[in-house]
């Protein structure tokens, strides 16, 4: 498994780390932290969907979406940064799995899910009948997952492994996806959103979670900002239709999608 291509919250675990390490393993974070990680980016055939620029920049992986470099990842290493104390009043965690409006007995997707930050959350929201899909690209991270969850004694959790294009959900298995600060590092958003869209039930949605890049006051690297209309350009063309959003967290856009009559834009792999 590609560490590179990790998607951003499922780096767990780690409270030892010193700042040392997070620095080596690469930060978002601007407040002091903002050394960037080296990254090495396997080149990707081109595809329709993508263009791959001749040199990437700073953060990026040199890859194109929608207009959008991807950005690169935190290195495992940086898992403290995950479950530091300062989060909960930063961001706002519990205001923003109140706006999700889970109910008890549904199926919830945490695509991510790293160290558990929110699954163990969304786990006390779904209940004793409800379930929480943890979805992770690590076997490492997941072993980390288990671990958390077991110490806690939390069991309605079922930890899948995941690839850089598909969650590894059954088809019309899931109420709600969650993806907190994680899209914006997928390596193969189309694809994944894609098999995300197949996931889901017919009245259910996708809920992105990003830093406000509208917000020049969120300490965050721009590649791991996004706009709401970026947003909103790259679920449309994955076949989504916009539901609502909730503008009151400190940092960050809560956009709600459900699938649309529209599918997916196609594309061929060209040479």
């Amino acid at each position: 498994m590609k560490h590179s291509n990790k998607d951003c919250r499922s780096i767990a675990g780690f409270n030892h780390l010193t700042l040392l390490g997070l620095l080596i393993c690469g930060m978002h974070w601007t407040q002091g932290q903002s050394v960037a990680q080296e990254q090495k980016v396997t080149p990707t055939p081109a595809t329709s969907h993508y263009r791959l620029m001749p040199r990437a920049s700073i953060d990026g992986i040199g890859k194109i979406y929608q207009g959008r470099e991807i950005s690169q990842v935190m290195g495992h290493l940086g898992a403290s940064w995950l479950e530091r104390t300062e989060r909960a009043s930063e961001e706002r965690p519990d205001m923003l799995v109140e706006s999700l409006g889970i109910k008890p007995g549904q199926v919830v997707a945490d695509i991510g899910a790293g160290s558990g930050y929110f699954t163990r959350r969304l786990s006390a929201k779904v209940g004793k009948e409800g379930k929480v899909m943890a979805v992770d690209i690590q076997r490492e991270m997941l072993d980390i997952l288990r671990r958390n969850l077991s110490s806690m004694g939390i069991s309605n959790v079922n930890m899948i492994l995941g690839s850089e294009t598909s969650p590894n959900l059954p088809p019309a298995s899931v109420d709600l996806v969650l993806m907190v600060d994680v899209y914006h590092e997928f390596s193969f958003p189309h694809e994944m959103m894609t098999n995300l869209r197949e996931a889901l039930k017919p009245d259910g949605q996708v809920v992105w979670v990003e830093y406000r890049l509208e917000d020049p006051s969120v300490p965050i690297k721009r590649l791991h900002k996004m706009s709401r209309q970026q947003v909103h350009k790259e679920a449309q063309y994955q076949g989504f239709e916009f539901v609502r959003s909730y503008e009151n967290l400190p940092r960050q856009h809560v956009l709600f999608y459900k699938k649309s009559d529209k599918k997916p834009v196609q594309g061929a792999s060209k040479p």
